[in-house]
């Protein structure tokens, strides 16, 4: 589909942002291996978490939408765990979707069941790197066969008990990595020790001693003595990823303010949040308290004067989704931004780094370099309206939104249906800004 949005004069909204999409999908796959009911909250309900959702019913999990939730709170279900070995084989091939977190988080609890399962994805799924986890989980004994030599989905996983070292050190700082090996170690009932390259978001961590599991935390080892999760109430903060669309939309347009309400700012998600304001975003944190062990606030963003940033490797993996839409932001900048260390962005959902310098110079952005881990922005750019492609890529999609709303004259976006898969209302909203 064809979405067309057009430069806005003056901006003065307060929204509410879908509920955290990576928290929801933990909760959805940790209460479903927990024991008992339990309620979650403010769910996503966008494409990737209706993945999560049937992949999980596929395997016997009872998942119901309820509306007998505390506090009137909306989006809710309630989960019936089978614990940690009381899932049932699936009839056919788990089908992720495009979600990258339903497949490698549950490829982690598949390999320690007692059968044969398959998952896959669809194309651009199965197009992503999957030896990043075979491999680990092999090292634990896990039995599973990737397309291509281990390095793709469909993966055939016959599961089997597992027998972890003692340490574990994983070769790709990425959360979903991490997130699955944990799992599989929590299947294995093996205390062991999990090295992570660089710091990555911490929610499984925080989710599974919110459980009652024995889990710490000291610089990049993580200690995990496994046990039986309990069955949580889960209340799901907004999703950060999502608020930093409008967050970027308020400080590079020259009369705006935007409230976003009730969004998470866990300290691993957060760096978002630490650049802008680097840059010299004028952006307020109110209303902090903590939700289900994750810290909350209303972020509040406004027009700013920004300067160039340089971002490096270390805080790529606390980055990596909100770098599309901040090197929108880079090109409002005064100066050269610069960032490296970003070759992931490259196997995500689309390249990425490609399809972020072909939308943004299809706005007319034309000082912007190409790098193989990462990019130059020059900024003060003066955008125009343009064609903009999604690439299949929901991050792509609502960054060049923003970018059609900041620029001048009007913006097309083919494909722009795709950020359903994290944002079903985002066009409701971008065209409730117009009011």
């Amino acid at each position: 589909m064809i979405f067309t949005v057009s430069k806005l004069q003056q901006i003065r909204s307060q929204l509410n942002v879908p509920g955290d999409k990576s928290i929801s999908h933990r909760a959805l796959i940790f209460n479903s291996i927990a024991n008992g009911p339990s309620h979650i909250c403010n769910l996503s309900f966008g494409n990737d978490v209706r993945s999560t959702i049937k992949c999980l019913k596929a395997l016997g999990v009872h998942i119901s939408t309820t509306t007998r939730c505390p506090n009137n709170l909306t989006n809710c279900v309630e989960i019936i765990g089978k614990g940690l070995f009381g899932l049932t084989k699936p009839k056919k091939p788990l089908n992720a979707g495009n979600s990258g977190t339903t497949l490698r988080l549950l490829t982690g609890i598949l390999s320690g069941q007692n059968f044969f399962s398959i998952i896959s994805g669809d194309k651009s799924l199965n197009n992503r790197p999957m030896k990043r986890i075979i491999d680990p989980l092999t090292e634990m004994g896990a039995k599973i066969q990737g397309r291509s030599n281990n390095q793709y989905a469909p993966l055939a996983i016959q599961g089997t008990s597992l027998n972890p070292p003692d340490q574990i050190e994983l070769k790709v700082a990425s959360a979903q990595v991490k997130s699955s090996i944990l799992l599989a170690l929590l299947i294995s009932q093996k205390k062991s020790i999990l090295i992570d390259p660089f710091k990555t978001r911490n929610h499984t961590e925080i989710m599974l001693k919110s459980m009652g599991i024995s889990i710490t935390q000291n610089n990049q080892l993580i200690t995990i003595d496994p046990s039986q999760p309990k069955s949580t109430n889960i209340v799901v903060p907004g999703d950060i990823s999502s608020a930093a669309y409008w967050i970027v939309a308020a400080c590079c347009h020259p009369n705006a303010t935007i409230k976003i309400n009730n969004v998470g700012i866990n300290s691993t998600r957060s760096a978002i949040l630490n650049i802008l304001k680097s840059m010299g975003a004028n952006i307020k944190i109110s209303n902090i308290k903590n939700i289900s062990g994750e810290p909350t606030a209303d972020i509040t963003a406004s027009s700013s004067d920004l300067t160039a940033i340089k971002i490096s490797p270390e805080i790529i993996p606390n980055l990596i989704d909100e770098l599309p839409i901040l090197c929108l932001a880079a090109c409002f900048a005064k100066g050269t931004s610069e960032i490296t260390g970003a070759e992931e962005l490259r196997v995500k959902e689309s390249d990425r780094i490609k399809s972020t310098i072909n939308g943004l110079k299809q706005l007319g952005v034309q000082n912007i370099e190409e790098r193989p881990d990462g990019m130059l922005i020059c900024g003060k750019a003066k955008l125009k309206g343009g064609f903009c492609r999604s690439y299949n890529d929901h991050r792509i999609a609502m960054t060049m939104a923003i970018g059609g709303i900041l620029a001048k004259g009007t913006t097309t976006i083919s494909g722009g249906e795709v950020a359903s898969v994290s944002y079903p209302d985002f066009w409701t909203q971008i065209e409730s800004l117009k009011i």
